[in-house]
């Protein structure tokens, strides 16, 4: 996935979720960070619990949609800078958005930051791994080595992409219209070229089939019609001639 979604309006920020089902294209944090500002984003921050379901209901609908996603932590902006103070109590303050965001909501698993050597922070998305003790493996945050390899989230600030569809409007006061995101036309139409462009070659390959399968019809029709009809005939005699043998 990559494309950008945003509120019904401008006043909201926008965000995308880098999802890769190739492994090897999966990044560590400093690598997602990079892609993100090189995108005109920084690493996602959260600012509040709607947010944070806002991007819960992101990702329900990417494993909804029947594509083949599977099990892919995602990195946030939230890492931690200070590795002396690694193992001190004070641990869990020393974690800061990367964006400069001073929010201070926090959605940790059970029993996490463990701290250590584990200073960047991912949302666990493992929908198919047994639940532990805090529960399902799902939306909430744990803190990992930063050389790990994940899927990001990307955050734009409010009007980055004023190319909205006209026409959708949505009440945030409303529960049912809260959390809507839309599509950027930035999004899809680089989507839609994905799809078809790798189609090109299968529908030339058709084209290609059915005009020889066409061209090999009209040719045997052809052939036929080209045949007098004395000689499909040649073996009927044109005069009946009597056989004395069969005389009585």
């Amino acid at each position: 996935s990559g494309q950008k979604v945003c509120y019904g309006d401008l006043k909201h920020s926008c965000y995308k979720l880098a999802y890769f089902q190739d492994l090897s294209r999966r990044v560590g944090f400093q690598e997602a960070r990079q892609a993100c500002e090189i995108d005109g984003g920084a690493l996602l921050s959260l600012e509040s619990e709607a947010e944070q379901k806002l991007i819960e209901n992101m990702l329900q609908n990417l494993t909804k949609s029947g594509s083949g996603i599977s099990d892919g932590d995602f990195w946030i902006g939230l890492w931690r800078s200070d590795d002396g103070l690694a193992t001190s109590r004070a641990c869990p303050d020393l974690y800061q958005w990367a964006d400069g965001s001073i929010s201070p909501f926090r959605n940790w698993y059970a029993d996490e930051p463990s701290c250590g050597s584990e200073a960047c922070v991912v949302m666990y998305h493992q929908p198919t791994a047994n639940p532990g003790l805090g529960g399902p493996y799902l939306y909430q945050w744990n803190d990992d080595r930063c050389n790990m390899k994940h899927n990001f989230i990307c955050k734009y600030g409010p009007g980055s992409f004023p190319t909205v569809p006209a026409g959708n409007h949505y009440d945030t006061s409303k529960p049912e219209d809260q959390y809507h995101v839309i599509a950027t036309e930035t999004g899809i139409i680089p989507n839609l070229i994905y799809v078809i462009i790798p189609t090109i070659p299968l529908l030339l390959l058709i084209l290609v089939a059915f005009g020889t399968c066409c061209f090999q019809m009209l040719h045997k029709s052809k052939g036929r019609t080209k045949t007098s009809p004395n000689q499909s005939t040649l073996w009927i005699s044109k005069t009946p001639r009597k056989d004395s043998s069969m005389e009585v």
